[in-house]
């Protein structure tokens, strides 16, 4: 684990380290309930329903219980555009530790009034996480505080993990997580990689920069405008980078109309509320074609106004009927009707053969089975 002075290069974390934090977790946090969204053949891991509404919670409690096992008592500072610093305030405020947040400006005031009411002290600064970072790095620098990455921290990556560990027991065999700088779909592919599950990430078209470094492109660009602004980074995490590189799969890159038809779908059909980047899993799950596939419902504070003007701009497509079963009275009735038409008709002055004498042209399994109990069996077998 760091210490918070390690190089990114020295820094490793290991499956044996998810472990550790669920053990570390278990008392402050319950584990989040596994959903089956029927519509879209799609199982959902809701950490929607986490404490302060994100997974990012259970990277920031376990960095801080780590931190308190090492004896490093330092404030901690990190920059975030709103999970992380939710879950950092919250378990500062449980553990009696204090936390500075550094948020962009453009956060979205449900984020910025969460953590302000857990008693963590607000920065505002800079227009997009990265600007915040570096402020955030600024103010470490000058004070001595300890500056908590939102993803590139092994401390924080092995906390994210544990929501892998509570999808092991569903025995998924494609699990879809979102990407922003990394950590949580590192922290699920170190849990589950080794059960042979395959872990697909998503990303939202122009903001694709974990995508572009796993492909070896790591010029930085403005990432476009989204409404999954918990995935907005345009620079990702060198850690992270290395976990996926050896443990990921593939990457969906999801289409920004896709994803809000996926927000209001999950709304309106599966009575989920998530923000942009807790649906980005299920958007490129609609892609993935896989048996039974689990997608990561990453956070679910979405401000209400912005939810209110989805809810009114987006018409999702109606969905596809279901397919009808076909009822075994059903195709037995045709069957029967051609049974009986193949028996011969007796002529006039010859004598019926009787039902236990089977006739030549009638197979006998078909003759002595009851109507209302024909078998498929001899169905096929008169065909």
């Amino acid at each position: 684990m760091s210490d918070g002075t390690a190089t990114p290069g020295d820094v490793r974390v290991t499956a044996s380290d998810v472990l550790a934090a669920q053990a570390r977790l278990r008392p402050h946090l319950a584990a989040t309930p596994l959903h089956f969204a029927e519509r879209f053949g799609c199982w959902l891991k809701l950490e929607n329903l986490q404490r302060t509404g994100s997974y990012k919670v259970r990277g920031a409690m376990n960095a801080l219980l780590a931190a308190r096992e090492r004896g490093d008592a330092r404030p901690i500072i990190a920059a975030s555009a709103g999970n992380h610093a939710q879950g950092l305030a919250w378990a500062g405020y449980r553990l009696r530790h204090p936390v500075i947040a550094v948020m962009p400006r453009t956060a979205p005031q449900t984020k910025i009034a969460g953590v302000a009411h857990w008693g963590a002290t607000v920065r505002l600064h800079g227009d997009n996480y990265d600007e915040a970072k570096a402020f955030a790095h600024e103010l470490a620098l000058q004070n001595d505080y300890r500056l908590l990455s939102a993803f590139d921290d092994p401390d924080v990556i092995a906390g994210q993990g544990t929501v892998g560990l509570e999808m092991a027991a569903l025995a998924p065999d494609t699990v879809l997580v979102p990407i922003g700088g990394g950590g949580l779909a590192s922290g699920v592919a170190l849990a589950l990689k080794s059960q042979g599950v395959r872990i697909v990430g998503a990303q939202v078209e122009g903001v694709d920069s974990m995508a572009r470094a796993l492909r070896g492109d790591h010029e930085v660009r403005e990432s476009a405008a989204t409404l999954a602004d918990g995935v907005k980074v345009k620079e990702p995490g060198q850690l992270t980078q290395r976990v996926l590189r050896d443990l990921l799969d593939d990457v969906v890159i999801v289409r920004e109309a896709e994803l809000r038809e996926t927000l209001v779908r999950l709304a309106l059909e599966e009575h989920v509320i998530a923000e942009g980047a807790g649906a980005l899993a299920l958007a490129a799950g609609r892609r993935v074609a896989s048996k039974r596939k689990c997608a990561v419902v990453s956070g679910g504070n979405i401000d209400a106004a912005v939810l209110a003007q989805l809810l009114s701009d987006v018409r999702p497509r109606a969905p596809r009927k279901p397919r009808q079963r076909v009822r075994s009275a059903d195709v037995m009735e045709p069957a029967i009707v051609a049974l009986e038409a193949r028996r011969p008709m007796p002529q006039p002055g010859t004598v019926t053969t009787p039902v236990d004498t089977p006739s030549p042209s009638i197979p006998a399994a078909a003759v002595r089975t009851s109507p209302s109990a024909v078998s498929f069996h001899s169905i096929r077998t008169t065909a």
